[in-house]
């Protein structure tokens, strides 16, 4: 659900060189209160850097980032107020505890006596670690670090979650967990920022996807606008009575059919066009005579989409 339609992100035509290297090359999008939007792209794609300069760790060639009303440029300490970074990799400490990892955080955020005890109770309880509260943080799993970082990150209360590759690593259980925990935060009205190579996961958890490639924003969008704005390809599976080689000669001599093979005893091929699209073929294969028991088709899926807009070109 989204809540209102002032962003909480916003980068603004943002560009970041290094050297001759374009990582980030005029991006320009939104994140909104209550939304997860997913930030894909191959390795090398420019999301990392993008997500340092929210984070006010960089700074950019040109260009700005707006957190909740304030620029990363001229404004970073607001920002860092504003905003959770949770990177692909966060250093522990030893012989620290999970409380007083948590602790040491709030007390850099500036919270001070019983406002810093309720933030690190609460999140211990919201990411579940408050039976390890006392456990040493080097002692944890993957999946237990994963959490405390989660917890680092939103200590303060930030209005914008900004999420590089939080579930890599993780087992099933984990990342379904770590998953759940992220759709309750938007629900409580935060806009979350995620980059992860886990498509399936980013499918069912974000209202919209954003993807990069080269340093270059190539789309935006949920993934059936997306879908809507691109070539249509679907593949489609037709089992009929009898011999299935006369339907296959048939779609050879069709414009719009492509990679047509037999698979287990089905007629499958490749498809351009819309839901429209296979329902007319579907009528002109039955006018052509054929006796058609199944007619079956996959639209492209978030993993899909993402080979179809890419073409896995890295810096």
């Amino acid at each position: 659900m989204i809540y209102a339609r002032q962003p909480l992100i916003e980068l603004r035509n943002l560009h970041r060189y290094f050297g001759k290297t374009k990582a980030v090359d005029d991006i320009s999008f939104e994140v909104y209160a209550g939304e997860v939007l997913g930030y894909i792209g191959p390795n090398g794609a420019g999301k990392t850097t993008s997500m340092r300069i929210l984070a006010t760790l960089d700074e950019p060639t040109s260009g700005d980032a707006i957190v909740d009303g304030f620029s990363v440029v001229d404004d970073p300490d607001r920002v860092r107020r504003r905003l959770g970074f949770m990177p692909d990799y966060f250093g522990s400490y030893e012989n620290v505890n999970v409380r007083e990892y948590l602790d040491f955080f709030a007390r850099a955020y500036g919270l001070r006596g019983t406002e810093r005890k309720t933030a690190v109770n609460s999140v211990m309880g919201f990411t579940l670690l408050d039976t390890l509260a006392e456990k040493p943080i080097n002692g944890l799993s993957k999946g237990m670090k994963q959490r405390l970082c989660l917890g680092r990150t939103m200590i303060h209360n930030p209005a914008v979650l900004v999420l590089d590759e939080p579930a890599a690593g993780l087992d099933p259980r984990a990342r379904i967990e770590l998953r759940e925990m992220i759709e309750q935060l938007a629900e409580l009205g935060k806009a979350v920022l995620i980059s992860s190579h886990i498509l399936t996961e980013l499918a069912e958890l974000c209202d919209r996807v954003a993807i990069i490639e080269q340093g270059r924003l190539l789309a935006t969008g949920s993934v059936e606008d997306i879908n809507s704005r691109s070539d249509t390809l679907s593949r489609i599976w037709m089992r009929v009575i009898d011999d299935p080689q006369p339907l296959l000669n048939w779609l050879e001599n069709r414009s719009d059919i492509s990679a047509i093979s037999l698979e287990a005893g089905k007629v499958a091929c490749t498809h351009e066009g819309g839901q429209e699209n296979q329902a007319v073929l579907l009528r002109e294969v039955v006018e052509a005579g054929f006796l058609v028991l199944e007619f079956s088709c996959k639209t492209k899926s978030l993993e899909d989409l993402f080979l179809f807009v890419t073409e896995g070109r890295v810096q």
